[in-house]
């Protein structure tokens, strides 16, 4: 079968498929569910799984709330096989349900393998032979389950890793920057706040203070920099001198060998806050850091020619490619295996993360903007089965970035 007639089938099964895709995505969707507790949407793409028949399903995958499918090709070429791993996501955000489009991610990556498994099947003149590992990855939007799963060795073996974000527009690559969160606790002691000032210990002080430090440091920042947070807890009663407080905040850097410098200087911020008004502090990093997404253009290069013969309109805008970031433990994954992370528009103008954007990823407009890019990294990774000139490309632009970001 020819390359095309190939890419053709990857079409025509993730079309063949598309109502039991759009039951899983809807199914999800429906039950939004918080990071690392996603029990009904990772026990329904299991099950997805299950029924597809071929898959090999480790249910429960290094976390309770991830999983794994795999699927080996048969009669094609012995010797080196080819790992491609597709991901999934579909933890939900507080309060707003699916308003990043998780349950799209989720069938994206069901999809592309879905649809890839079907093309080769029957295929015996492959040039190698082909594992296809879809990994379940719960807790994106807090906590870094891939970063987790990682540290578990999930990841090993897997030679490319293809993943789709919803947005509202096409686009092979967005900024995606480094992350680590704190919480930073400060301890005083109460007393009447008119009565006898003088034996409290102001918490609030501290929190004011901490919270103006970092103000001021914005002036000495770099201009891709960020620092942005809340005070969560400020006291009970006005009468009251506050004996402990809490603020929560993100730091944000392009790369992550900015971080640490940038999480240096916050803590500076932190701990004279408490010196200055004689609070004890406690500041608790997250476990997890979020990584800056190591880019593979070649891997971009063969997506966007994908993804064009299929009618995406990939965006030009340069406001958009620079300055639009977020982040996302997707990074963490592109430091360990070469991976590839677009976006895509799903018929709407709505930002992520609004209530707006939560209604446009259960609609089922967003369907076909869905299984195109679906249809796309299957292709794409068919392109590197089918090219082992170009997977060699893919490691070696992958090596180099590696070197490159090991010597800053």
């Amino acid at each position: 079968m020819s390359e095309l007639q190939l890419k053709q089938r990857v079409s025509l099964c993730i079309d063949d498929a598309k109502t039991k895709l759009h039951s899983l995505s809807q199914d999800i969707w429906s039950c939004p569910e918080l990071a690392y507790q996603e029990v009904r949407s990772h026990d329904r793409l299991v099950a997805f799984f299950h029924q597809e028949g071929g898959w090999q399903v480790d249910s429960h995958f290094k976390l309770d709330t991830a999983f794994r499918a795999c699927w080996r090709s048969a009669g094609v070429a012995q010797g080196h096989e080819v790992s491609l791993g597709f991901l999934c996501e579909y933890d939900a955000l507080p309060g707003i349900g699916h308003a990043c489009g998780h349950n799209l991610i989720a069938e994206v990556g069901a999809a592309a393998a879905v649809g890839l498994k079907a093309a080769l099947e029957d295929e015996q003149k492959l040039p190698v032979q082909v594992k296809v590992t879809v990994l379940g990855t719960p807790a994106e939007e807090e906590g870094g389950g891939k970063v987790d799963m990682l540290r578990e060795g999930a990841f090993e073996g897997l030679d490319v890793v293809f993943m789709a974000h919803p947005s509202k527009e096409d686009a092979t690559y967005l900024p995606c920057v480094s992350e680590q969160d704190v919480t930073v606790k400060y301890h005083g002691k109460a007393a009447h706040a008119s009565a006898y000032p003088w034996k409290g210990i102001n918490a609030l002080d501290a929190a004011v203070l901490c919270y103006n430090n970092l103000s001021a440091l914005r002036q000495q920042m770099k201009p891709d920099w960020r620092v942005h947070g809340i005070i969560k807890n400020g006291g009970v009663k006005p009468n009251i001198i506050p004996d402990y407080t809490e603020l929560e905040y993100y730091l944000r850097t392009p790369s992550r060998t900015e971080l640490p410098v940038l999480k240096a200087k916050a803590e500076s911020c932190f701990r004279s806050a408490a010196m200055a008004t004689g609070c004890e502090v406690e500041i608790e990093f997250t476990k997890n850091q979020y990584d800056n997404i190591l880019r593979i253009s070649a891997l971009e290069d063969l997506y966007e020619r994908n993804g064009t013969a299929l009618g995406m309109n990939f965006t030009t805008d340069e406001d958009v490619l620079k300055n639009e970031s977020g982040s996302t433990d997707f990074g963490n994954v592109t430091f360990a295996v070469p991976g590839i992370h677009p976006y895509f528009y799903i018929g709407s103008d709505a930002l992520n993360h609004t209530d707006e954007y939560r209604a446009a990823a259960g609609d089922e407009r967003a369907q076909f903007f869905a299984l195109r890019v679906a249809k796309a990294l299957a292709m794409t990774a068919l392109d590197l089965l089918l090219h082992p000139e170009l997977l060699e490309k893919v490691k070696q632009e992958f090596t180099e970035a590696r070197r490159r970001d090991d010597q800053r």
